[in-house]
C-alpha cells in the first residue's frame, strides 16, 4: 500500500465526540508510526458570527456534527484500528464498509479546494475584471496557487498599492 492509494473517508462518531476521536486517532498514528497510512484527520469547522449580549462574537461550529473525515489507506489493520476507537460508531458506507469520497465530492464539501491554475506570473500586466476595482490595471507581484489569490500592484491616487484578488477577477493584458 502506498500514500497514493489514500482516499478520504467519513467516520461516524457519537455527537460531541468528534474532537476526542480526532485527537485519539492522531495520538495512535504518532505512537504506532502510521503516518504513511493515516495522513490527515479533520473535523470540518465553520466560522459563524453570533450575537451575544448585544455583541458580535465569532465562534467555530462543526460543519458536520457527528462526523470526522480521514485521509487514509484502508486495509484490515487501519479499519480495525479506527473502528476500535472509543466514540467511533463506524465508517459511512453500506453496512459500515468504508466508501471513499470522490475528488468532486470533496470539492463540493468545500473542505479540499482544487488547485487553481492561473496564467499569471510575477511581472504580468493585468486588468481587474470584477469587484470594486473593476477597470484598474496593474502588475502581478505574487501568485498563490493554493488559495487562488493574486497580489497585484495597482496605481491608486498616484501611489503603488498591493491589492489581493481572486484569480478569476483578473485578465491578462494583451
Amino acid at each position: 500500500m502506498s500514500v497514493s492509494e489514500a482516499k478520504w473517508y467519513i467516520i461516524h462518531t457519537y455527537s460531541g465526540y468528534e474532537n476526542k476521536v480526532a485527537t485519539s486517532i492522531e495520538k495512535i498514528v504518532e505512537l504506532r508510526n502510521l503516518s504513511d497510512l493515516i495522513l490527515e484527520v479533520r473535523v470540518p469547522m465553520e466560522k459563524v458570527i453570533e450575537i451575544k449580549n448585544n455583541e458580535q462574537v465569532e465562534i467555530e461550529r462543526k460543519l458536520f456534527p457527528g462526523y470526522v473525515l480521514l485521509h487514509m489507506v484502508v486495509n484490515d489493520d487501519t479499519w480495525i484500528l479506527i473502528k476500535g476507537i472509543r466514540g467511533v460508531t463506524g465508517f459511512v458506507g453500506p453496512e459500515g464498509k468504508p466508501i471513499p469520497l470522490t475528488d468532486e465530492e470533496m470539492a463540493n464539501l468545500g473542505i479540499q479546494k482544487a488547485r487553481v491554475e492561473t496564467p499569471y506570473e510575477k511581472g504580468s500586466s493585468v486588468t481587474v475584471t470584477g469587484g470594486s476595482m473593476k477597470g484598474f490595471t496593474g502588475t502581478v507581484d505574487e501568485v498563490n496557487v493554493q488559495t487562488g489569490k493574486v497580489r497585484v500592484i495597482v496605481s491608486m491616487f498616484g501611489r503603488e498599492t498591493p491589492v489581493e484578488f481572486d484569480a478569476d477577477q483578473l485578465e491578462l493584458l494583451k
